[in-house]
């Protein structure tokens, strides 16, 4: 028996997330079926995280055991000649039969971008949140450090079926920063909840906006309901960016 743990990186604006639903096309979908069509059946994969309709991944990391012998070299090429461009498979490599791509996370870095334009980029549509009015990074950069260290984040996420129990995560680094018209927030905690990342970010677009003072989000915290927070940002300009283990892939 061997363990893969497989990379991929893939454009989410044509998918319904990661996880397999019935009547909606999901990233798993397609790359079940492409391991079946390669080795003749797909094992049981794991996924490190459930990225929703329309978010994106710079890396997103699987593991699946199989006793299929193809190489890993070989494995990337035949999965890449059998998924859709809009994924692709950045590396395969053998892990020890306890790793999990989901439970063995040490942490993960998403990143949100934001087209600040009053021009439309029709290339970047579905991929960046466009936002008209001035960003003032240096001053959301400021605020977004309120983010950092360990938290409840009862007021920074969607409450479902999804979120049971401890709502606490220790958030390392959050840096907002521009390079031209695009703003970008990156956020790298030891884990997430739900809708978790475009909360904090339309809560900093609040701030931009004058809807709340720059120092509000430490109350925002006390309050414990999500009514105290902002908006959820679009989905369309979230990425996993990165995904950190003990065995780096």
């Amino acid at each position: 028996m061997r363990n893969l743990l497989i990379t991929i990186r893939y454009d989410g604006s044509s998918f319904h997330g990661w996880q397999i639903q019935h009547n909606a096309l999901t990233v798993q979908e397609v790359f079940q079926k492409a391991v079946s069509e390669i080795i003749g059946s797909c094992p049981d994969i794991k996924g490190c995280s459930r990225t929703d309709s329309g978010v994106h991944a710079n890396m997103f990391c699987i593991s699946m055991k199989t006793e299929h012998t193809i190489p890993c070299e070989r494995f990337v090429a035949a999965l890449n000649s059998h998924l859709p461009d809009t994924v692709a498979v950045t590396d395969i490599r053998e892990v020890p039969l306890d790793f999990h791509a989901r439970y063995s996370t040490l942490g993960k870095t998403y990143i949100y971008k934001v087209h600040n334009s009053a021009v439309k980029d029709p290339f970047l549509r579905d991929r960046v949140l466009r936002y008209r009015r001035p960003i003032d990074e240096v001053l959301l950069n400021t605020a977004a450090q309120s983010f950092v260290g360990s938290h409840d984040f009862t007021s920074f996420c969607t409450l479902d079926k999804r979120e049971k129990g401890d709502f606490v995560r220790t958030i390392s680094e959050f840096n907002v920063w521009r390079e031209g018209d695009m703003v970008y927030f990156s956020v790298t905690a030891d884990g997430f909840l739900y809708n978790m990342v475009r909360i904090m970010v339309g809560t900093l677009l609040l701030i931009n906006e004058g809807g709340a003072p720059a120092d509000s989000i430490p109350a925002m915290f006390e309050a414990m309901d999500r009514s105290a927070s902002g908006p959820t940002a679009p989905a369309s300009g979230l990425y996993l960016d990165k995904v950190y283990y003990d065995i780096t892939p």
